[in-house]
């Protein structure tokens, strides 16, 4: 792939394989490896699927100098898209160009080396423009690389892949045993490597947590769990032999998606945190803080969000919205509110309710939604509530989510409406049944025709 782009020509990669199997270790090779060529990078995060162009953004923030380069059309659409110019909706189409343009600009001065990790956690309105402009590469020195969990996303069907299996038992076990310090039973050797289903991760960290007792004949292991489960098992227990300042560092860090070390130790400030608590866990391997923080692996950030308590999460979230500007990232912030309030909240919830006006104006359909379900949750008035929940309905029904759309709807109407707000639901509920059924009769007609 190197070789190509240096000669001048594109590649497009989509590499897929279970949580553990390698993937992201081959796209640090595959950088490792692009001497002479400039590499941009970005991941999926989970928790910023409802923020649109959120991964766009992170990738590529490093080739903005070359925006003022793009036709006009494209660089408006790609400025709004950012926050950077005011205008409506942008385009998707134009986004589209707009990426593929910046990509063949920035390329003509080095190689370039596009690489999108955990594609399954990319917003919707940045995995669209991605893979667009994906596909319409030819001559223009890029290599865009796509790492994913699943195999065979429609969106991704088509493209060149790369899937990732497990190690042999014979490489499973050498790796295992580079692994374990004592002696290590042959009946518990073989059952790891069978329930790991040769995944390299697996293997060295499911030795971690087991006592010596289990290494020598025991196992214990429940009945065939996910290797994403043993693997989040594991990553808690490594947590367990932390000091407790330092677990709470770390939800903060697994809370906070951007990356950002600034605003990490700012937020554990607001909790009495020293940042010299973090070196605990960099020693642990659980987490790398340099310009931006990096866990381990992305199942560490989950394992570590969702072993916390409700309260600590909410607490980590607080700190995080306090030490958000409000000037520079108002959406960020009031997601960080929405999920640190407990109770009811109408300032929260009029917060979201400009956010989503926000998303919706950059095109963000799906962030839109979720910002204003959010706020029709925490609104106690309920007129109030009502009307927000039959916005998000709407909002749920035009990017797609009809199911979502009539959960909304039935709290709307559960609630008190005025006959406006009743005639809007009828119309909604009967918009909704339309498209639902139209699309019924389609797949019936596609399967008689074949």
């Amino acid at each position: 792939m190197v070789d190509d782009i240096r000669s001048g020509r594109s590649r497009v990669l989509v590499v897929s394989g279970d949580a553990g199997i390698g993937k992201t270790a081959l796209l640090d090779e595959l950088c490792d490896r692009g001497s002479g060529c400039r590499v941009v990078r970005a991941a999926g995060v989970e928790a910023e699927l409802e923020l649109p162009f959120a991964a766009l953004h992170q990738l590529l923030t490093p080739l903005l100098e070359h925006l003022p380069r793009l036709p006009d059309p494209q660089a408006d659409a790609l400025g709004v898209a950012f926050g950077l110019r005011a205008g409506g909706a942008p385009d998707r189409f134009l986004v589209g160009l707009a990426v593929l343009t910046l990509l063949s600009d920035a390329a003509e001065e080095r190689p370039l080396i596009c690489v999108v990790d955990d594609v399954q956690w990319l917003d919707h309105a940045s995995r669209q423009a991605l893979v667009f402009a994906a596909r319409r590469l030819m001559a223009e020195s890029v290599a865009v690389v796509f790492a994913v969990r699943e195999p065979g996303a429609a969106d991704l069907a088509g493209l060149p892949g790369l899937e990732l299996q497990g190690l042999s038992d014979r490489d499973a076990s050498a790796l295992l045993d580079s692994a374990v310090t004592g002696p290590l039973d042959e009946r518990v050797r073989d059952r790891i490597v069978a329930e790991t289903r040769g995944n390299p991760l697996a293997l060295l960290e499911l030795p971690r947590g087991l006592s010596p007792m289990l290494m020598a004949g025991g196992f214990g292991l429940s009945d065939a769990p996910t290797v994403s489960t043993m693997l989040e098992d594991s990553f808690v227990r490594r947590l367990t032999a932390l000091p407790a300042q330092t677990c709470r560092l770390l939800l903060v860090a697994a809370a906070e998606p951007l990356g950002d070390p600034v605003l990490l130790f700012r937020a554990a400030d607001r909790l009495g945190i020293d940042g010299v608590m973090a070196q605990p866990a960099v020693a642990a391997g659980l987490v790398d803080i340099g310009a931006r923080v990096r866990f381990g692996h992305p199942l560490m950030r989950s394992a570590i969000y969702h072993a916390a308590s409700t309260g600590e999460r909410r607490d980590a979230h607080r700190v995080l919205a306090e030490a958000t500007d409000p000037d520079d990232d108002p959406d960020r912030r009031a997601w960080h509110r929405a999920r640190a309030v407990a109770g009811l909240d109408e300032g929260v919830a009029r917060e979201l309710e400009r956010s989503a006006g926000r998303a919706q104006a950059r095109g963000g359909l799906a962030a839109g939604a979720a910002f204003l379900e959010r706020a029709a949750e925490l609104t106690p008035e309920p007129a109030r509530r009502a009307e927000r929940a039959l916005s998000a309905a709407s909002a749920e029904h035009l990017a797609g989510a009809p199911e979502a759309a009539l959960r909304m709807l039935a709290i709307a109407r559960a609630g008190a409406l005025d006959d406006f707000g009743s005639a809007r639901a009828d119309l909604l509920r009967a918009q909704i049944a339309f498209a639902t059924t139209r699309g019924r009769d389609a797949a019936a007609l596609l399967l008689r025709a074949a």
